[in-house]
């Protein structure tokens, strides 16, 4: 069963199919992991839309599943996945990257404190932060 990294979280999608540098994801699990789901007319995530480039349907769309790694590339987005195709990463592109990067705003993350309980940085937008982290290596 596949496990997907995206800027949505982590989703093991036990209906996935990992062929080579592709990813066939179903509709479910396509909308789940990456918020993009299918319509007549291309790949819809809030306002934006993609269609599916003429001509090239076969290469995103087998059957009922879709190549979530093939339409990232074709976001420009990053797509690395393991050798045996249990973990897939599928990342923004390095222009949305840069964007973000130069905006200074922090991504939004969660982590545990020390007595277990979630605090994510969102909860804080205002206030400055002193965030701590640490590694043993």
């Amino acid at each position: 069963m596949p496990i997907v990294l995206t800027e949505n979280g982590e989703f093991a999608l036990p209906d996935a199919r990992a062929e080579g540098g592709r990813l066939w994801l179903t509709d479910t699990e396509l909308e789940r992991a990456t918020g993009w789901s299918m319509k007549p007319e291309g790949l819809c995530r809030g306002p934006v839309g993609v269609p599916i480039p003429v001509g090239r349907e076969s290469e995103f769309v087998r059957g009922d599943r879709f190549d979530a790694a093939a339409f990232s590339r074709h976001l420009g987005g990053s797509v690395l996945h393991s050798g045996d195709g249990d973990v897939w990463v599928l990342g923004e592109s390095a222009r949305d990257r840069a964007r973000t990067l130069r905006s200074l705003a922090a991504p939004d993350f969660t982590l545990p404190d020390p007595a277990g309980r979630m605090h994510s940085l969102s909860e804080h937008r205002g206030k400055k932060v002193f965030l701590v982290s640490w590694a043993s290596w």
